[in-house]
Parts: structure tokens; sequence; C-alpha cells
């Protein structure tokens, strides 16, 4: 949900991020798509142009931002804000077309299956990474490291020691807790 009280849905069978505006009465709530296409695939640039493939998580950072987890390209995505989706633009801030694990800058890191996403009030996003089973943290400049897990398990413990199996989802709160 944004500042203004929009929810946002990765709508995974259309190909499409929508947004419900709020409203008292259910007539009163709209639905618009901000970004994608009819096709399935992938493609950067403008919203009505910018193709995902199997879209499964959302979150909007404090400046309008809307980030996606695109399963099946192994990359997370990000569209900026405008009035207009023809004036939207949709990149790739993280992520490569090889699933994969990899810390790095941007389109240097690896994720497998990316589910979840999340943004602190920092600019900073969380993404649960399924295959991998970890939770990694992507910086505002780009630089993806893993925060939590290491392999397929339980263990409840600090950082990396931690184990998670197939984590779907991640939350941030108001104090930036995950």
């Amino acid at each position: 949900m944004d500042s203004s009280g929009n929810v946002y849905v990765a709508d995974t069978g259309n190909s499409r991020i929508r947004k419900i505006t709020p409203g008292d009465r259910i007539e009163d709530r709209m639905v618009s798509t901000i970004a994608g296409s009819d096709a399935r695939g992938f493609e950067n640039g403008i919203g009505t142009e910018a193709q995902f493939n199997y879209l499964t998580g959302v979150a909007v950072d404090s400046s309008g931002n809307v980030y996606v987890a695109d399963l099946f390209n192994f990359r997370i995505r990000k569209v900026t804000p405008a009035d207009r989706i023809e004036d939207r633009m949709v990149s790739t801030i993280a992520g490569t077309d090889t699933a994969g694990f990899a810390n790095g800058t941007g389109t240097e890191a690896q994720f497998n299956d990316p589910t979840g996403v999340a943004a602190d009030s920092s600019g900073n996003i969380y993404v649960a990474d399924y295959v991998n089973h970890r939770i990694r943290k992507i910086t505002p400049g780009e630089v993806v490291s893993t925060i939590a897990g290491r392999r397929s398990g339980y263990k409840d413990a600090a950082g990396t020691t931690a184990q998670f199996k197939n984590p779907t989802g991640v939350a941030v709160d108001s104090s930036g807790n995950v």
C-alpha cells in the first residue's frame, strides 16, 4: 500500500501490475494497470510495453516506486511513478536471465525464483529468494547481499546461520525490522 492508500496487486495470470484506489464504497474503488502487457516475457521500457513472466510479489517505496518479483525472469523490477501508464518506466534493478545465487551489484546478482518483496523507509528492498532459501537485501545503490538464510532447513539463528525452506514472503515494519 502506498501513502495515499492505494493497494498494488501482482496480477500474475495477466502479466500486469494493478492498482486499486481506496474508496468507502466498492463502486468507488477503481482498478487500473500501472505496467504490463498481454505478452508474457521480458521487456523493460514504457509501462504499456513492459513484459513480465510470473509476477509474485509487489512493494511500494516512500517515493512511489513500485517493485515486483518477476519469478521466471529471476529479476527484481522497478516501475517509476507517473500519472499515465505511458509515462511510467520499467527497469531491472537486480538479477539476470539465469537462475542462480550470487551477491553483487544490479545485474551481476542472481536469484532463483524471487517471490516476495518489501521496501523499508531507507530505500532498501528485501527479497524472499525461494529456491536459494534466503532473504536478500538490495540497497538504493542496487547492491545485493544476503541478510538471512543459507540453505534449506529450519534453524533459528543469527543472519546467514539461520535456515529457511522456500521463503515466499517478507515484510518490514515501521522500525525497519525485517
